[in-house]
């Protein structure tokens, strides 16, 4: 069907009695109608061809409307496509930055200084990264040497620097370059001194409880290093006693944690093996008193090489 250019409503009927539409009338005359009656005739043929034409532009003027309606639709739909592409676009270029510099973008409290602020501690980045994961960490981290090492060493986040890093589902994470190296100083927990781990005991279970590591794991660490301290060995003055204790509790929880991951080799760690802890205690004892031997041999041997080098420098004294 072809196109109208207009609307033929607007369309007058003609006069098929005027002289022009002679030929039109003609065609229509016979014996029994007149030339009057074959302008009739015609005038019935262009009202009805012209209503043809009414209904169609209707039809087109519909379609027309539905095809605009249709084209607003998808250009409206298209550009709500790219507003979310570009919204999309903004919020991960603002959740990128938001990893990358979190401390700007931390929810701040509408409250004074808390009093309680001069008693709060700066731990390492790395041991608290490492608590976080729930992975073995040395207790230096929260002995006052410990502490005084990240306070010296803290640095801003822009300072320090970014690097990406493999979370736990296998995703980049950015974290602060100091929470991917250890201290330089870390003293491993077999050379603590008794003071040392008494102090550094409560803040780490503390961080513990901030991490939001489960309570039982907490509750056996600190029944653990409870019955440590509570030790017969803890209060004698044989220092290979308190350096057994040292070592013992270190290679506990060592094993403790390795364990974790496989359900049936873990084990509540605050159930203290005595028979462990004796064995331990005199492989320190025997490791001491080794190498206390061996300083006594050095010192005989390098005594009696210098006597002899003496002698050989001063030959009469073997005359005497």
């Amino acid at each position: 069907m072809n196109r109208l250019p207009y609307d033929p409503s607007t369309n007058v009927c003609p006069d098929f009695m005027d002289e022009r539409y002679r030929a039109s009338r003609t065609v229509f005359v016979t014996a029994t109608i007149t030339e009057a009656q074959a302008a009739v005739n015609l005038r019935a043929i262009w009202e009805t061809t012209n209503d043809a034409l009414c209904a169609q532009w209707q039809l087109q003027v519909a379609e027309d409307e539905r095809l605009r309606t249709e084209q607003k639709r998808l250009a409206e739909e298209e550009e709500e496509c790219q507003v979310q592409a570009v919204r999309l676009e903004e919020e991960t270029a603002l959740a990128e930055e938001k990893k990358k510099n979190r401390s700007k973008y931390l929810v701040l409290p509408e409250r004074p200084r808390p009093t309680a602020a001069e008693d709060e501690i700066l731990v390492s980045d790395f041991a608290m990264r490492k608590l976080d994961k729930g992975l073995y960490v040395e207790i230096y981290y929260w002995t006052n040497d410990g502490l005084d090492d990240a306070l010296t060493n803290y640095r801003t986040k822009d300072d320090d620097g970014m690097v990406p890093t493999t979370g736990e589902d296998g995703s980049t994470v950015w974290v602060s370059a100091a929470a991917t190296r250890p201290s330089t100083g870390v003293v491993p927990d077999r050379n603590l001194t008794t003071v040392d781990f008494a102090q550094a005991v409560p803040r780490m279970i503390n961080s513990l409880e901030e991490k939001g590591w489960p309570k039982q794991r907490v509750l056996m660490l600190a029944r653990f290093w409870g019955a440590i301290m509570i030790h017969r060995h803890w209060n004698l003055r044989d220092k290979s006693a308190h350096k057994g204790l040292m070592l013992f509790q270190e290679e506990q929880r060592r094993a403790w944690h390795n364990a974790i991951p496989i359900p049936a080799n873990a084990w509540d760690i605050s159930i203290i093996n005595e028979t462990v802890v004796t064995r331990t205690v005199d492989r320190v004892y025997r490791d001491d008193r080794n190498k206390q031997d061996l300083s006594n041999d050095f010192k005989v041997c390098s005594t009696s090489l210098t006597l002899h080098r003496y002698l050989l420098t001063n030959p009469f004294l073997l005359r005497l």
